[in-house]
């Protein structure tokens, strides 16, 4: 099975495209205020325009208020949502779209009561806990608390780049591997190098 990319936190146009002609399979979209990469809706919008097929926009949320959600999913047209606060399961559903739910990893955290919570997800992204933080530090958590059999499609986040991402894949087969501050130049601006190599190196761990 091939791993799936996203490269999440874009804030530009030409940065979408560069990760969507490098081979990525989704894009986030970050509409938090306390992101030093959020993004006017729009932009979101040109960005989604923009996107070839078959390569997905997705809308990313911190507890927003249910307007605010519903006025991205008018605006921008994302084909999936990401929370990653703490919302309900039942606000997660009330949009009525596809959404994935962002867990902070680390010891006494039960995956699997956290997974049967969101049953309804299409899948759960694993990120790594930073006291007072959503995404985006950098930092890496300890795969070996990630259970091996897990129940819905698991998305690995959390401090990946270039050198490490083989071996993350190697390791926890995720259906899907996230990253954003791992391929920056800068905070909200991508590197097309970094892009281009972080994806062959998940490549490479799928051969």
């Amino acid at each position: 099975m091939a791993t799936a990319v996203k490269i999440c936190g874009i804030t530009r146009v030409e940065d979408a495209l560069i990760a969507a002609h490098a081979g990525a399979h989704a894009i986030g979209l970050i509409f938090h205020a306390g992101s030093p990469r959020l993004v006017p809706h729009d932009i979101a919008r040109r960005v989604v325009d923009a996107l070839p097929p078959f390569v997905t926009p997705v809308a990313l949320f911190v507890d927003a208020r249910p307007d605010d959600v519903k006025g991205v999913i008018a605006e921008v047209r994302p084909q999936l949502l990401q929370f990653h606060g703490d919302e309900s399961p039942e606000f997660c559903e009330s949009f009525d779209m596809p959404y994935i739910k962002a867990v902070k990893v680390r010891a006494g955290v039960d995956l699997l009561q956290y997974a049967r919570h969101y049953r309804t997800a299409k899948g759960l992204l694993l990120d790594a806990f930073v006291a007072g933080s959503h995404g985006g530090t950098g930092s890496t958590f300890d795969w070996a608390l990630i259970p091996q059999q897990f129940p819905l499609p698991l998305i690995l986040a959390g401090g990946l780049h270039q050198d490490n991402v083989a071996d993350a894949i190697r390791r926890v087969r995720p259906w899907a591997v996230d990253v954003s501050s791992g391929v920056e130049a800068t905070k909200g601006i991508k590197d097309a190098a970094r892009i281009a190599a972080f994806i062959r190196g998940a490549r490479n761990a799928d051969v």
